[in-house]
Formats: structure tokens, sequence, C-alpha cells
């Protein structure tokens, strides 16, 4: 008996070697690495959109606007409202639920912190009072909270379908904003507000990125070292040192390659002369070079990225959300109390779309009715450009920020080129449709 057991696993062990030797060696490379291929397949889709503008732009405007520190400057600005949501979107779809209602949230917290910033608290405070912008935020922050607990609360526990709830809760904070203010443009914020949206002002510069940029590359390699010592500790598959060095490598290679980047941005000459003659330097302007550094929108989306990452891989509720997602009925016999993981998650979702409110906002110094329109289609397509399955359990966090890179620079790219309004509609609904086709069929391959 106990022989013939022993043949049956040696059997299997040939098996497998013989599957691994018959490998190609982009799969080896693969399985060494633990490399999602997916991940590479999004990599490469967005340098062929990077590459394919730049090229379009050399040749009919016999220049190329997209490969240039400026634009991808502005772009990273311009992903982190819809990175930040998309990354709570993830979560929402892992556990087989939507939420359409996102961009309306960003609309009604961003005019409901307008109106605290620029018609409450200077009345009380005085105008320009240092604690006006964190007042601000933290009201926007529980605003959004907790709408998307009444949410959560109407999904979870009346049973309304959360296609019903975020669609119907579309309509009401989209007409609640236009009430809020009577249609009206409040502007400008706080000063301090402000800079929350990037900007010159609203940027670390050179000297900060590059302390920003270290401390990543040791959270790389400290997140490797620690992942190949809770290896050893259990017993589990080692990756191969090379494939540990190559990470390490290509990651904190693209820390310093954005970090060079950002700083190889300036100040625009004008914002530059403005603060020469401020700060009585002699300098001619020509030879004066600021670097922008990593504007503060990108460094909270940086923030949340990596917090919302812990969550989801490092804690109870993270596995709960996933084993919910995997198997609703499984998990509430487990013991998991479903309904208010579920308040949760959209609680959660509500957060941050405040705090993308608090990020498009400040971007536009302003707050206006149609702030946050159409958002929601940008999250949910860079959620599941990510990666992120509709048929649940299945999403990354990096996934959706990479994802909500990709609809950005469409978006851009199309703009620099010069399509209208409607062309740029037909290509995310096109991309987003493309998406789900491509998950349909990964997901039937790897069964």
């Amino acid at each position: 008996m106990g022989q013939g057991v022993t043949h049956q696993v040696e059997e299997v062990r040939a098996g497998k070697a013989a599957r691994v030797e018959k490998e190609s060696i982009f799969a080896r490379f693969l399985r060494s690495t633990e490399i999602d291929a997916r991940l590479l397949g999004m990599l490469g889709a967005l340098a062929l959109i990077w590459v394919g503008f730049h090229v379009y732009g050399e040749v009919v405007n016999g220049f190329g606007a997209f490969l240039t520190p400026r634009n991808l400057w502005n772009l990273s600005v311009q992903t982190a409202s819809i990175g930040v949501m998309a990354t709570g979107m993830v979560l929402v779809i892992v556990t087989r639920h939507i939420d359409l209602s996102v961009g309306s949230i960003l609309g009604f917290c961003a005019m409901s912190m307008a109106i605290i910033q620029v018609w409450i608290l200077p009345e009380f405070l005085g105008l320009g009072h240092p604690m006006i912008w964190i007042i601000t935020v933290i009201c926007g922050l529980i605003i959004g909270c907790l709408i998307g607990a009444i949410h959560g609360y109407l999904i979870a526990y009346l049973g309304i379908p959360a296609f019903i709830v975020t669609l119907g809760g579309l309509l009401f904070w989209r007409g609640a904003a236009f009430l809020l203010a009577r249609g009206e443009t409040i502007s400008p914020v706080d000063d301090t507000f402000s800079k929350l949206g990037g900007g010159p002002y609203g940027a670390i510069g050179a000297v900060g990125s590059w302390i920003i940029g270290g401390l990543a590359c040791l959270v790389v390699l400290y997140m490797l070292w620690q992942g190949r010592q809770k290896r050893k500790r259990f017993n589990f598959p080692m990756r191969p040192i090379w494939a540990e060095s190559f990470l390490a490598i290509v990651g904190c290679g693209a820390i310093i390659g954005f970090v060079l980047l950002v700083n190889s941005y300036p100040w625009p000459k004008g914002i530059v002369r403005q603060y020469a003659t401020a700060n009585n330097i002699e300098t001619p302007i020509s030879e004066i070079f600021i670097s922008h550094g990593f504007a503060i929108p990108v460094i909270i989306l940086f923030a949340v990225g990596v917090g919302m990452t812990f969550l989801a891989t490092r804690t109870k509720f993270g596995r709960y959300v996933f084993a919910i997602g995997g198997n609703p009925e499984a998990a509430e016999l487990a013991g998991i109390a479903t309904r208010w993981v579920t308040v949760r998650i959209f609680a959660l979702m509500g957060t941050l779309c405040g705090l993308s409110a608090v990020i498009a906002s400040a971007r536009l110094n302003s707050a206006t009715n149609n702030l946050g329109t159409l958002d929601e289609l940008y999250v949910i397509a860079a959620a599941v450009i990510g990666g992120t399955s509709f048929s649940g359990g299945i999403g990354t966090i990096y996934g959706a920020i990479l994802g909500a890179v990709v609809m950005q620079s469409l978006q851009t790219g199309m703009v620099l080129i010069g399509f209208d309004a409607a062309i740029q509609q037909i290509v995310v609904g096109t991309v987003l449709v493309f998406a789900v086709w491509v998950d349909t069929v990964y997901r039937k391959r790897a069964k």
C-alpha cells in the first residue's frame, strides 16, 4: 500500500518535471518571477498607446507631444482622481457588486467642501485660516463615507440590487449637488486646499521627490526580503535568486526613472519670474531651473495604493472581501458577516470618492455641478482593465491603478491629436467592452 502511494507520488513529480521541461523560456520566466501575464499585457498595451500617440503627433503635426516630461507629469496628476476611486471599485466588483454613483458622489462632496470652505468657515475662523483646509478635507471624507454607508445598508440589509441603488444614487446626488449651490460654480477655494490638486506650488520639488523615491525603493526591497523570509518559514517554494534580483532591479529602476521624469519638468517661466521677484532673486530667469517633482495628488494616489493593497492582502477584512466574492454562500456559512462587510466596502468606496473630490476640486480651484460626470465609467473601466473580474473573487489594487493610467492615457492622447468628445466616448465604450471580453476569455482558459 505504502509503496503504491510512493510510486504514484513519483509519477506526479515526474509528470510535473516533464511539463516544466516542455515550457518555453518565456513561460519559465513568468513561473520563476511569478509575474502575472495580464500585468505584462497591460504594460505592453500602455507602451503601445504612448508610442502610438507620440508617433502620430510627429507624423501629423511635425512634433510628438505625448512622450514629454510636461505631458507625462500632467498625465500622472490627471490619473490621480480616477485611480483613487478605482482602488475602491476593485473591492466592490470583487464582491460581485457595482457602484454607478461614484462620479455623482464626487460632485456632491466637492460642492459640499466648496460651500464649507468658501461660505461657512471664513465666517467663523476668518479668511485664510490655516485650519480651513483641514476641516474641509475631513468633512468631505465624512460626507463620502456616510453616503457610501447608506448605499451599503440599502444593498446589504434591504436586499436592493447594487445596480439599482447606485443608479439611483447617480441621479440623486447629482441633483442634490445642483440644489446645494443652486447650480452656481463656487470658487476660488482656500489657497492651501488648492495645492492638493497639483500645479507648481502643489508639488514637492526635486529633493522631496528623491527622498520619496529612495523610501519607495527601500519598501520594494523590504517587501521582497520579507516575502522570502515567510516562504522559508512556511516551507513554500522559493523564487530563484536571479528572479528576486530581477524584480528588485525592475522595481527600483521604475521608481528612479519616475523620479527623473518628474524632476525634469521645470516650472513655467511666468511662475519662476513671480518666484524670483518675491524672493529678490537677481539670477536671469533663463538660468533658473526649478523642478516640479512629484505632484501632491500623485503622492496621495501612491499612499492610497499602498494602503489599499495592505488592506486587501494583509488584513482579515481583505480576506473576507475575496471570500465573499469567490463564494458568497460559503462565506456566510463560514461565519463571515457578509452584510456588514458589504456596508463597510461601500462606506470605504464613498470615502475614496470624497478624497477624489478633494483632488478634483483642488485641481480646478473650484467646484462645479458637472464635476465628476461620467467618472463612474472611467473608474469601472480602470478596474476591469486592471484585471478585476465581474464574476467576483479576482482583482488587484495595482492593476486598477495601471488601468486608470491606461484610460487616462487614451483620453489625453485623443485630446492631443484633436479627437472630439464623441469619438472619445466611443473609444472608452469600446475599450470597456473589450476588457470584459478579454477577462471572459482569460477565465475560460484558466479553467
